[in-house]
Order: structure tokens, then C-alpha cells, then sequence
């Protein structure tokens, strides 16, 4: 069989002066291909063999499963309108990717002069896209022995963003027993969520805070906070209380001492007490009477 195929290709050469394409053939240098949000990239289309001089060309973007045209007709369109162009023969420069360029693209060549006239090739296209700043949240004050979590996210960042906290412009390391420095803190870094908790706060973990949120595009950092760790005051607290009774103490011993000086009597002497009113004056002064007088008041009326 291998003898038959040399044989023919030998007379073609004769016939022909060159030994023809059997089909055309394409060829990637990478079928998944990664860039970085608007920077250019280029989706390469090689084509290894083919004998038609003007093969049609198509490029097409498949994002969810729906392909849409992006070079057809010989011209850009659809997404990539006015932002990439065709570099002979086949390959598609992207001059100013985006996020929304995340997606398959399936370059066709048609060949209508070739014993197999049609080849296609796939190529998986992710934008990386750089973090923003994340939201971090760090408790102003915390005392001493208690626990406490730090917290830092961003949603922009693709791929996800990994987390790391400063403290006081050091990078604390993913495990504290892996440095002397750290050996005695109690907190765990978890890289995905971006959370820093700790077990127990000790005074050596006050000072400044910040988050960084990192991958392969670029990092971005939250501006730095301010966290203070205080001891707990027992003495202040049992003086509070102390303070607290005193003034429980005082009021009642007041409201009593009212009690029994009647202040919260009920009012029976002014409400209950039957008052005599004044005999009615008459006119007629009997205190006289007895001298056998009987003396009229200058208020008498006949």
C-alpha cells in the first residue's frame, strides 16, 4: 500500500510538476489560550496544507453553546467589531480583549479545490481580569483572650482572587508556626473566602491591617485599618458595680426614709375629714346674756 501512494505521488509529480494537496489541513499552536483583560491576543489558524488559491474563511465565537460570526465575508463583525483584525493567512488578532471574549472560537476553512475540501479547528479563549479593591472589615477594638475575625472580598477578579493580609506592612504567613515571629499567634488565613481569624487576641496583635487580593492578572489592596487590643479591666469592672450597688442602695434607703415621714401618705386627712362649719351669726351677742341685757349689733336689721 505505502508502495502504491509513493507511486502515484511520483506520477503526479510528472504529470504536474509538484505533488498536490489531498485536503486541507489546520493546525494550532494552542487550543486553550489565556489573556489579559484589554491586551491583544492572537488565535492562531495555520494552514499546513491546501491547494485552492482563495479559500473561504470563517471565524466564530460559541459562548453558551450558540455560535455567532465574527469574521465573515471577509470582515470583522458581530463582537469583534472594530477591535480585531485577520493576520494572513488565517489567524485572528483580538486587539483590546475583554471580559466578555471568554468563549470558544472555531476557525473553517473551506477548500473547493481539495480532495477533502473543509478542515476546522477549536480554540478556548479565557480573559483574565484584575482585581478591584476589595471590602475589608477590621473591628476598631477588641480585648484581650477573646476571639475576632478580619474580613476581605472582591467580586470583579477573574480567575477568582486569592487572599493575603499585612500586618503592620508585613505579609503574615499562611501558617504562624512557620515563623518564629508568629510562632505564639492564634490566627488562620483562609485564601479563598479572605477571612483572618483569630483564636485568642493578644496585645501583640494590635497595629495596622490591610488586605491584598491577588491572581494572575494583577492584585489590589484595601486601604489600612486601624485595630487596637485592649486588656481586660477587672478592677474598673468590680468599681462599675461597686458604684452601681452604692446608687441601688442610696435611692432605697430614700425611698424609704419618704415613707416613714409620710411623704407617700394617701391623702386620707385632706380628703376624709369632716369639718365643722361656723354657727350662723344672727345678730344676737349671747355671751352678754345672763346681765339680763339685751344688746343688739350694730348689723342688726329691723
Amino acid at each position: 500500500m505505502a508502495l502504491q501512494r509513493l507511486t502515484a505521488f511520483f506520477i503526479l509529480y510528472l504529470i504536474f510538476g509538484y505533488i498536490p494537496s489531498l485536503g486541507v489541513i489546520l493546525r494550532t499552536t494552542e487550543k486553550t489560550v489565556w489573556a489579559n483583560e484589554f491586551e491583544p491576543i492572537e488565535l492562531t489558524c495555520l494552514i499546513e496544507s491546501i491547494s485552492t488559491n482563495n479559500p473561504r474563511i470563517e471565524w466564530k465565537k460559541i459562548q453558551n453553546g450558540v455560535p455567532s460570526y465574527v469574521y465573515f465575508q471577509n470582515q470583522i463583525s458581530g463582537d469583534l467589531e472594530h477591535r480585531a483584525q485577520l493576520i494572513q493567512p488565517a489567524n485572528l488578532l483580538i486587539l483590546n480583549t475583554s471580559r466578555a471574549d471568554t468563549a470558544e472560537y472555531r476557525c473553517e476553512v473551506a477548500a473547493i479545490d481539495d480532495h477533502k475540501h473543509f478542515d476546522e479547528i477549536l480554540i478556548s479563549l479565557a480573559v483574565r481580569v484584575k482585581p478591584v479593591v476589595p471590602r475589608c472589615s477590621v473591628p476598631v477594638a477588641v480585648t484581650v483572650g477573646t476571639s475576632s475575625e478580619l474580613h476581605c472580598l472582591e467580586n470583579e477578579g477573574f480567575p477568582a482572587s486569592q487572599y493575603r493580609w499585612f500586618h503592620n506592612n508585613e505579609e503574615l504567613p499562611q501558617d504562624p508556626k512557620s515563623s518564629p515571629k508568629f510562632i505564639n499567634s492564634t490566627y488562620s488565613i483562609n485564601a479563598d473566602t479572605g477571612g483572618l481569624k483569630f483564636r485568642r487576641m493578644r496585645k501583640e496583635d494590635a497595629g495596622e491591617y490591610y488586605c491584598q487580593a491577588k491572581n494572575e492578572a494583577g492584585h489590589a489592596q484595601c486601604p489600612t485599618q486601624l485595630m487596637e487590643v485592649y486588656d481586660v479591666d477587672i478592677v474598673g469592672i468590680f468599681l462599675k458595680v461597686l458604684a452601681a450597688l452604692a446608687g441601688f442602695i442610696i435611692v432605697m434607703v430614700g425611698v424609704c426614709h419618704a415613707h416613714k415621714h409620710g411623704c407617700f401618705s394617701s391623702g386620707k386627712d385632706h380628703t376624709g375629714t369632716n369639718y365643722k362649719l361656723p354657727a350662723q351669726d344672727d345678730g344676737v351677742d349671747y355671751a352678754e346674756a345672763d346681765e339680763g341685757h339685751f344688746r343688739h349689733k350694730s348689723s342688726f336689721i329691723i
